[in-house]
């Protein structure tokens, strides 16, 4: 028998410690220059790029051309438990006026950045229709993973600006809403753009998809409120204090209206709404959030990295035009779009300009290519997900670290007034 080696070095380890390292590094470096909670997104892709790439096998291992069910996957649990979280955050649900922004960002915005995306992405690269549409509707959901220095603070704290309610209830919503452009673009790829088949994709997957997801959350998290805080009276769980029930309800919601046909991720976070509207001052929804934020931080960071340990294997599938598509949407699609559709809103200019700029993009996009992949072979696979992976990092760059000061300073003032 072969005598091992005794320092073996294997691999897997290799990449713990790689993963470890470059986690820890990304939320301690920040603390020399900051006395604000550092947004660390973006350092943790940068850990990646310096650790885990580095480790030989890895980077081919995790290649989302190969192995895009991966990404799919884990990205999609991220993504649930976030908008479930993001859900149960928010206190304030009084009247349609402070829903206003958010309905504009969703009918008009978020359809304007799937349009002028898919537009760069034919005119400027040369991308089939199919695979602009799809890297249009890829990038148009805004993160509720990523956003949380400009979202709502935790459960029954009161004191929601309109700035962070539109952020929050917009991240939480156009996720899900997305899903019917992917299948449009999926509908293309297909080459069937027949009528029936336009209006199957209309009354099936805009319009069906799209209520029954919103019906489906209402129902479930209003039976999970019942079990939590309701049945058996005088001994209910909630007085436990166990969040992971409350997760395993959020996992059976999303898995039974994906069952059915519904969008689990507008059902996640509509269940998270209702939840909070059941004893909503109960102290189980603080407890609820903390652990729901710590499986969403610990799930996105290791994501992060990851990204970050694949960003060089794939570098090469970008030119200047899909840099340039990043890059505009960043600086000029999101905010222009937005800020047009905020137009006559009761947010002040300043908020609106705010609100505009920070659409975080994050993991839904890496989940829904990851989607598009598993089910349609495409001839622009690459280059999507090399600028998906950009489009990220400038992101948790130009975004993670300015959005928490700037958003802050918004807050302190009073909110907008109609006009």
């Amino acid at each position: 028998m072969q005598e091992e080696s005794f320092f073996s070095f294997e691999t897997y380890h290799v990449a713990m410690v790689a993963l470890g390292a470059g986690i820890i590094a990304a939320f301690w470096l920040p603390r020399f220059l900051s006395g604000r909670e550092p947004a660390a997104s973006g350092l943790l892709i940068i850990a990646g790029m310096l650790s885990v790439s580095f480790i030989p096998g890895m980077p081919q291992a995790l290649d989302p051309r190969e192995a895009s069910r991966f990404w799919e996957l884990t990205s999609e649990l991220a993504v649930i438990v976030a908008l479930f979280g993001a859900g149960i955050r928010i206190d304030n649900l009084s009247s349609y006026t402070r829903w206003r922004p958010t309905v504009r960002l969703l009918l008009f915005a978020m359809p304007i950045t799937i349009a002028a995306v898919a537009f760069l992405g034919v005119i400027f690269a040369g991308m089939t229709l199919a695979g602009a549409i799809l890297l249009g509707a890829v990038l148009a959901p805004t993160d509720p993973v990523l956003a949380g220095d400009i979202q709502v603070g935790p459960p029954t704290e009161g004191g929601e600006h309109p700035v962070r309610f539109t952020l929050t209830t917009e991240a939480g919503l156009n996720d899900g809403l997305a899903f019917p452009f992917v299948y449009l673009g999926l509908l293309v790829g297909a080459g069937d753009l027949s009528a029936d088949a336009l209006a199957g994709w209309v009354v099936q997957d805009l319009l069906y998809r799209i209520a029954l997801g919103a019906a489906s959350g209402v129902a479930l998290g209003w039976l999970l409120g019942r079990i939590l805080f309701v049945i058996p009276s005088g001994n209910v769980l909630a007085n436990t204090g166990s969040g992971v029930v409350a997760i395993a309800g959020v996992l059976l919601t999303y898995g039974a209206t994906e069952l059915i046909e519904g969008y689990g991720f507008i059902a996640a976070f509509v269940a998270g709404l209702t939840l909070r509207r059941v004893e909503a001052n109960h102290a189980f929804h603080a407890k609820l959030h903390h652990f729901n934020e710590t499986i969403e931080l610990a799930v996105t960071s290791l994501l992060l990295v990851l990204i970050g340990g694949i960003f060089p294997l794939i570098w090469a599938e970008l030119d200047w035009t899909y840099v340039a598509i990043a890059v505009a949407l960043i600086f000029v699609i999101r905010p222009v779009g937005a800020w047009v559709s905020l137009v006559g809103t009761e947010l002040r200019a300043k908020e609106r300009l705010v609100v505009a700029f920070y659409g975080v993009r994050g993991i839904g996009s890496i989940y829904y290519l990851g989607y598009a992949a598993s089910h349609m072979e495409f001839v622009n696979e690459g280059q999507l997900w090399a600028t998906i992976a950009l489009t990220i990092l400038l992101s948790t760059l130009v975004h993670g670290l300015t959005a928490g000061a700037v958003v802050d300073h918004i807050a302190k003032g009073p909110p907008g007034e109609v006009r």
